[in-house]
């Protein structure tokens, strides 16, 4: 992979494996150049390119794995950690679809739905929200979807942090995707 190309972020891991998070880079870069990266993961490679020596005319250049390993262990446990429940990442769990409905709507039109509404009791947790449209919220009001008679298309769940980190980045590499895949619990893995 050539860096004239828009470049990719890059996935970092703990020293243990575990994915930590996308890093732009330029802080990769500082990284080898610190000698900070414990091991490296990926099977492609990024070329970028510098600047031209005076005295001899070459080009700088150095090569960047898509995935690269930190000593540091600080973050060891993240991989089991969910992120914070928010609209933009409940949207981003559900692909922008109406869970009811199941049309696809841009996210100034979606809502956060209680699948057991608060007024019931129902917690503001991800295993009990999903994303409606306007309308459908509007209809389904404070019930459950059974007792409004509205068909639930997807059972909600609590994305891990591997999923978390591929619905945060929409320029994956397949490298990347392949290796945060494995962690992702084979129910809910695409085909």
């Amino acid at each position: 992979m050539d860096a004239q190309e828009a470049i990719p972020l890059i996935l970092a891991l703990d020293a243990g494996g575990l994915p930590v998070k996308w890093l732009p880079w330029q802080d990769v870069v500082a990284l080898y150049c610190n000698d900070k990266i414990a091991w490296e993961a990926g099977s492609d490679n990024i070329r970028l390119r510098g600047g031209f020596n005076p005295l001899t005319g070459h080009q700088s250049e150095m090569f960047i794995s898509t995935i690269v390993a930190v000593p540091d262990r600080t973050r060891r446990h993240q991989n089991g950690m969910v992120p914070r429940l928010n609209n933009r990442e409940l949207f981003r769990r559900d692909r922008n679809l109406c869970m009811y409905c199941g049309e696809q709507f841009p996210s100034r039109e979606l809502t956060r739905d209680h699948v057991v509404p608060l007024f019931q009791g129902g917690p503001d947790r991800w295993e009990n929200v999903v994303t409606a449209c306007r309308s459908c919220n509007h209809r389904k009001g404070a019930r459950t979807p059974e007792q409004a008679h509205m068909k639930l298309l997807a059972v909600p769940y609590a994305p891990n942090h591997a999923e978390w980190l591929i619905l945060a980045n929409r320029r994956i590499l397949a490298d990347q995707m392949a290796f945060l895949s494995r962690l992702v619990p084979q129910q809910r893995r695409m085909s």
